[in-house]
């Protein structure tokens, strides 16, 4: 099992001001609570906590993937009443204690929803 090291350095910080996720013209998350983490060769990947995300748009989607740096990450589709968005959505139920704080948020393709930072 890796961590975040010298070599591949991952750094969590709170994200300063209001996040909004947009799916098919709708909000369905809202948070001054985002997390933005940076890895190493990777843009920053804004976490939003799952109480700020509106459940009922989620479904628990099949698909898993590896991170050696982070864990193990599930993922989710989106549905706001167009077309569903599969694997949209992901997050680190049980993630390396180095990035613990992900614990409980969600990260959002960016391709997939509109993300908007004010």
């Amino acid at each position: 099992m890796k961590e975040p090291g010298s070599h591949h350095p991952i750094t969590i910080t709170p994200h300063v001001g209001i996040v909004r996720v947009h799916l098919d013209g709708r909000i369905i998350a809202e948070t001054e609570r985002a997390l933005e983490l940076r890895e190493a060769g990777y843009e920053p990947v804004l976490y939003i906590p799952h109480d700020d995300v509106e459940a009922r748009v989620l479904a628990p989607n099949p698909r898993r993937t590896h991170c050696p740096y982070k864990g193990e990450a599930s993922y989710f589709d989106l549905c706001a009443g167009g077309e569903p968005q599969r694997a949209a959505a992901w997050s680190y139920p049980n993630p390396f204690p180095a990035v613990a704080r992900i614990r409980g948020h969600l990260a959002f393709y960016r391709d997939r929803v509109e993300i908007i930072e004010a």
